[in-house]
């Protein structure tokens, strides 16, 4: 399966798709799958607008409404997370995913769901300490502090993120902290000189995200916010069984919006064009590998010992945003076993479905969900994990298809869209009238609702009667 990966959107998808059949057309191939890396701006009307954190000379319509209205129709099943310049009304009506557009959807706050069994996470917002182990409080109307507080990411998000096993791709908008120590930082620097004294207090990137990278361990984690291509690759030093949750102490620092809060767009644009760089290879070279083997072959004893398990990497690969001349895109191919039934040159039937694993997790975590300022505490991890074990079992007995043919279907798993089906849950542009400066009332999505329905789990994202206008 081919799979396109887009750093920040900025609302540009006419363009963001356009380049993509381009891409197509030049490389003589067919992507079948489209990761966006957050800053995705699905700003449905001029109300939308009004919610979303950025300077006042940046809020535009942008080409998200006419996906939204049915004008156009994604050519390519396409799957985001949030940034930190977003109508976070909406994504916050889609608290737990949803389709944000037919073919568009998002993977929540936090989520993890499958993709022809290719399991993708991801985390929405980025890293402020403040508001870290905080509630999910914010309510319209927004203010100027809960427009910024609502995409900062959340321990509670964290933590439910730490439960998973290993997914193979993982999405964040954020960097995860002291990345740039597993790459070429010198040449970091020399395309973002900015960057330097916030590298030498570590103070670049999420430290929470880095636990995640830590723990998960995925074979590809992307990210984007910073506005400039860096890869880099991490190796895993081998563990006992099991994975424990990452450190979610954070410091007192802003590690997050260095030269990336409401006026990142004047500090990123007077930067030059990015030169160019290496692109990132499916199976880099892992140097330690060499070491182990070499410290194989001098066992002597017979019988021979076991052969040593490798250690694991992850490919991180940070994207630029679409701009001309930038490199926000980035193609892999990741097999899977629907590829021997595709005909080349035909885009293969990408299938979406729920993730078993993330469902227990949700049902397990959702009576610490806290949609006040006050968080609740946690449980310990092997509490935890215990309960998702027990919820699995709840997930195996109860999610399945409703279709009539889905006997062969494996239990746990069902596809998104037999469960949520797109609504166009707010009006398209041009109805605002008089109203069309002021922040919308709240929508109860009804795939928040179909979502909790199936996991049997009360819908904490049902504000209908605090609906203001």
């Amino acid at each position: 399966m081919k799979i396109a990966v887009e750093g920040c959107s900025h609302g540009a998808l006419d363009a963001i798709y356009r380049y993509l059949r381009d891409l197509e057309s030049r490389h003589n191939y067919i992507v079948d799958l489209l990761l966006m890396c957050g800053d995705f701006q699905a700003i449905r009307n001029y109300r939308d607008m009004q919610c979303m954190a950025v300077p006042q000379k940046y809020r535009q319509l942008g080409d998200f409404h006419k996906y939204y209205t049915g004008e156009k129709t994604a050519p390519v099943l396409t799957i985001v997370i949030g940034g930190n310049h977003e109508a976070s009304n909406y994504m916050s009506e889609l608290y737990h995913g949803g389709w944000l557009a037919p073919n568009i959807y998002f993977l929540g706050h936090a989520g993890c769901v499958q993709v022809n069994g290719i399991r993708i996470a991801g985390a929405s917002g980025i890293f402020k300490s403040n508001d870290f182990s905080q509630g999910f409080y914010e309510r319209l109307p927004y203010d100027h502090g809960s427009m910024r507080s609502i995409y900062h990411i959340r321990e509670f998000n964290v933590r439910r993120l730490s439960l998973l096993s290993s997914p193979d791709i993982f999405l964040s908008h954020d960097w995860p902290q002291h990345i740039e120590r597993h790459g070429d930082t010198q040449g970091l620097l020399r395309r973002k000189p900015f960057f330097r004294q916030d590298i030498q207090t570590g103070n670049l990137g999420s430290p929470p995200l880095m636990g995640l990278l830590q723990t998960l361990k995925p074979k590809w984690w992307f990210s984007a916010h910073l506005h400039v291509r860096f890869q880099a690759t991490v190796q895993h030093e081998q563990t006992g069984t099991g994975s424990s949750s990452p450190s979610t102490t954070s410091p007192p620092q802003n590690p997050d919006e260095i030269a990336i809060a409401d006026d990142d767009f004047d500090a990123i644009e007077s930067q030059s064009p990015l030169n160019e760089v290496p692109h990132l290879q499916t199976a880099p070279h892992n140097p330690d590998e060499i070491t182990l083997q070499e410290e194989e072959e001098e066992v002597i004893q017979s019988p021979p010992v076991a052969h040593r398990p490798q250690p694991s990497v992850t490919n991180f690969l940070a994207l630029d945003k679409c701009l001309p001349k930038r490199e926000f895109m980035e193609v892999i191919n990741v097999p899977t076993t629907s590829d021997e039934s595709t005909m080349p040159g035909q885009r293969c039937m990408p299938e979406l479905t729920f993730d078993p694993e993330w469902l227990a997790i949700s049902r397990a975590f959702h009576p610490f969900l806290s949609m006040r300022r006050r968080q609740a505490d946690y449980p310990d991890e092997a509490t935890a994990r215990a309960k998702v074990a027990e919820e699995m079992e709840w997930v195996k007995s109860n999610v399945h298809n409703n279709e009539v043919n889905s006997s062969d279907t494996p239990l746990g798993i069902r596809s998104i869209s037999d469960c949520q089906t797109f609504v166009q849950s707010a009006p398209g542009p041009g109805s605002e009238g008089a109203q069309k400066n002021q922040q919308p009332p709240w929508y109860t999505n009804p795939q928040t609702s179909a979502f909790c329905d199936m996991l049997d789990i009360p819908n904490m994202f049902d504000f209908s009667s605090d609906n203001r206008a």
